[in-house]
């Protein structure tokens, strides 16, 4: 066997392996649950400033197949506050969290969708993962804790938070790109009206 034979047999095993890699990656993308802020409303009432929030969610068959066994997945929402501030870095004035907990009934073949010690039933699949992607009315912070009439700045993202599920899920879920599922932060700005006198 030549040295010139070597070499070019040599190159095609190294673009076989770079494919085959190519491939794989691509499969591991297609198979990843996503997930993004599709809208996001910061609203003051009754002297809290809550939060309205839509979400677009596309979860993997892998973990949807794994909530169809009966094992919870839990959503959080992050959500952070800044004012900006020209003399010095950014003050973080907020950050809040808020859970949801989606869960299989193999018994009673019903979904039921946690918030706290709050359950809300769902009669499908589809209709539980409703429940997730819309927020409404979350208190973020008191109304008091911003100055009137100036403009803050915020972010939020939705994850499937791993890290609240068993521990050898936990486990298997950091080998798994299908677990991994975070958003991208969605910026939003918003102030509060100074309050009229009364008349």
């Amino acid at each position: 066997m030549t040295l010139r034979t070597t070499h070019t047999m040599l190159v095609w095993r190294l673009l076989a392996t770079w494919l085959l890699c190519v491939v794989c990656l691509g499969l591991n993308v297609a198979w990843a649950s996503e997930a993004r802020i599709l809208r996001t409303e910061p609203l003051p009432q009754n002297g809290q400033l809550t939060m309205d929030l839509d979400v677009a969610l596309d979860l993997s068959s892998s973990v949807l197949e794994v909530a169809e066994h009966g094992v919870p997945l839990y959503f959080t929402y992050d959500v952070q506050i800044i004012a900006p501030r020209w003399w010095w870095f950014d003050k973080v004035l907020v950050q809040a969290t808020l859970s949801r907990r989606l869960i299989y009934n193999n018994l009673t073949q019903q979904w039921r969708v946690a918030t706290g010690d709050l359950f809300l039933p769902a009669a499908t699949q589809e209709d539980a993962l409703q429940v997730i992607k819309q927020v409404r009315g979350w208190p973020i912070a008191p109304v008091d804790r911003f100055e009137p009439d100036v403009k803050y700045e915020g972010k939020v993202r939705i994850r499937l938070d791993t890290s609240q599920m068993a521990r050898p899920l936990q486990l298997d879920a950091r080998n798994r790109g299908a677990w991994s599922m975070t958003s991208p932060w969605a910026a939003f700005d918003f102030s509060i009206r100074r309050a009229e006198p009364a008349k």
